[in-house]
C-alpha cells in the first residue's frame, strides 16, 4: 500500500465494525522504522485463596520448580514471573469487622479501604485498570473491558457490604464497574452496533457477511503476510461466533441466559478468546477478567468438585477439603495457560500478542481458610518482563506497587495508587 493504514481502521458494514489486528501496512508510509505494537494491561482475578505450599515455589531466583497448582505453566515458565509477599492492605478489617471477601474485591486494584454500607453511600477508589483506560481511551474504540465467569450482584448485601464491593474496577470512589458475564453481549460491544433492536440482532448474519465488501477490497492491498494474518483474524472471529450460537441452556433444565455455555471451561474459555480478539484488534488495551466473584458459589464438577468453591475454601485444615480447593485452584490456571498458549501464537510484527501485554494473574486472598490479605498469590506474565524467576519481596510490601510500576511500563504516568510506597524492583522496565 502507498499509504499506511491507520491502526484504528474499522471494517465496516450494517449494524457491524471490526477493529483490525496489528498488521505490517500501519508501519509508517515510506519509512523504515519498525512499527511498534501497543503496550496492554489485562488482570486476570482468581478469587478465594489458594492452597499456598501449592502455589508458591521453595526456590527463589530462576531454579525453581513449579508447584502443583502451576504445572499447567510449564510451558510458559520463561514467560512468567512468580511474586511473593505482596499484600492487599487495604483489604485487611481495620476495625470494620467481617467482610473480607467484599473487601478483598474492590481493594485490589484501588488500594484504597472501601466504606462499609449495604446501602447506597458507597466509597473506595479509581483502579488502575481505569487509570489505563482513562489515559488510552484516545486510541481505542473501548476505553476498557470488565468481564467475569459468575454473575456479579449488583444489588443487596454482600458478605456484610453492598454488592457493588464485589467489583474490581472503579472508574471513580463512587462507580463500579459490573463485568459481564454473557459472552454474546460481550461480541456485541466488539462487533456489533448498538442501534441494532433485539430482533434484529437474533436474525443478523454473521459480522463477516457483513463487512464482507470491505474486507475484500482491503484485502486486495495488503501484502501476502498481512493477508494471512487478516484471514487468521477473521476465522478466529467466525469460530468465536459458531460457539456462541451452539451456546444452548444446561440439559438439566436450569436456565442459562443465552450465549453462556453450560460447561465453566467452555464459558472460560470463550471469554478468554474474546479477550485475545478484543486485544489483538486494539479495540481497548485495558481488561479485567474475574473467573468467579469473591465468595461465590460457582461449582466445578468438571474439576471433580460438585460443591460451591467458597464452602469449600473454609477447609479448617480437613484433608478433603483442602483437596477440592486445590483442584479448583489447577483448574482455574489451566485455563489460564491455555490463554497464554493463544497470546503466544498471536504474532505483532517481530513479536506476540503476550509480549506486548502485561497479564496479572492473582487475587487480593492468600490463605483462604484465615482470609488473609498478606503474601497473595500473584503471578506475572508477559510484557517484556525478566522472567522465569521466583521474587520474594518484603513481606507486607503493596500489590499496588506492582499496579503503579505496570502502569509506568505501559506508559501511563502515575506517582502514587492507593496505598502504594514505590514500585517493584527486579522486574525489567518496571
Amino acid at each position: 500500500m502507498s499509504k499506511a493504514l491507520s491502526r484504528r481502521h474499522l471494517l465496516r458494514g450494517a449494524g457491524a465494525a471490526i477493529a483490525l489486528p496489528f498488521l505490517d501496512a500501519m508501519h509508517p508510509a515510506l519509512s523504515h522504522a519498525v512499527a511498534k505494537a501497543p503496550k496492554r494491561i489485562m488482570i486476570v482475578y482468581a478469587p478465594s485463596g489458594k492452597i499456598m505450599p501449592y502455589w508458591t515455589p521453595a526456590e527463589e531466583g530462576t531454579n525453581f520448580t513449579l508447584p502443583r497448582t502451576l504445572q499447567a505453566l510449564e510451558a510458559h515458565r520463561g514467560r512468567i514471573a512468580i511474586l511473593s509477599n505482596l499484600a492487599a492492605n487495604q483489604g485487611n478489617a481495620l476495625g470494620d469487622g467481617a467482610g473480607d471477601h467484599a473487601r478483598a474485591a474492590s481493594s485490589y486494584l484501588t488500594g484504597v479501604h472501601p466504606r462499609k454500607t449495604e446501602g447506597a453511600d458507597i466509597r473506595c477508589g479509581i483502579s488502575m485498570d481505569q487509570i489505563a483506560a482513562r489515559h488510552f481511551a484516545s486510541s481505542t474504540r473501548l476505553p476498557s473491558l470488565e468481564i467475569t465467569c459468575e454473575d456479579s450482584r449488583q444489588v443487596g448485601s454482600c458478605d456484610s457490604y453492598s454488592c457493588v464491593y464485589q467489583s474490581i474496577s472503579w472508574k471513580s470512589d463512587t462507580q463500579p464497574m459490573p463485568p459481564e458475564m454473557n459472552p454474546r453481549k460481550v461480541f456485541e460491544r466488539l462487533f456489533g452496533d448498538a442501534t441494532l433492536t433485539p430482533s434484529q440482532r437474533e436474525s443478523r448474519r454473521s459480522v463477516l457477511d457483513l463487512t464482507r465488501n470491505e474486507t475484500q477490497r482491503l484485502a486486495r492491498n495488503l501484502g501476502p503476510t498481512d493477508q494471512r494474518k487478516l484471514d487468521e483474524y477473521l476465522t478466529a472471529i467466525r469460530e468465536v461466533e459458531t460457539r456462541l450460537e451452539r451456546a444452548a441452556p444446561a440439559p438439566s433444565g436450569v436456565e442459562v441466559p443465552a450465549g453462556i455455555p453450560p460447561s465453566y471451561k467452555d464459558h472460560a474459555r470463550l471469554l478468554f478468546d474474546l479477550s485475545l480478539l478484543a486485544l489483538a484488534s486494539n479495540s481497548t488495551r485495558v481488561i479485567t477478567f474475574m473467573l468467579a466473584r469473591e465468595g461465590g458459589l460457582q461449582t466445578y464438577p468438571e474439576a471433580g468438585v460438585p460443591e460451591a468453591h467458597h464452602s469449600c475454601t473454609h477447609h479448617r485444615n480437613l484433608p478433603d477439603l483442602v483437596e477440592k480447593v486445590a483442584k479448583i485452584n489447577a483448574f482455574h490456571v489451566a485455563q489460564f495457560a491455555w490463554f497464554l498458549d493463544k497470546m503466544q501464537q498471536t504474532r505483532e510484527g517481530e513479536s506476540t500478542l503476550l509480549d506486548n501485554t502485561f497479564v496479572v494473574y492473582g487475587a487480593s486472598i492468600g490463605d483462604p481458610n484465615a482470609h488473609d490479605h498478606n503474601n497473595l498469590p500473584t503471578l506475572l506474565a508477559g510484557g517484556g518482563i525478566r522472567a522465569g524467576r521466583h521474587i520474594r519481596y518484603a513481606p507486607n510490601t503493596p500489590i499496588t506497587n506492582l499496579h503503579l510500576s505496570l502502569l509506568e511500563s505501559a506508559g501511563v504516568p502515575l506517582d502514587k495508587l492507593g496505598d502504594s510506597t514505590g514500585r517493584l524492583s527486579q522486574l525489567t522496565g518496571l
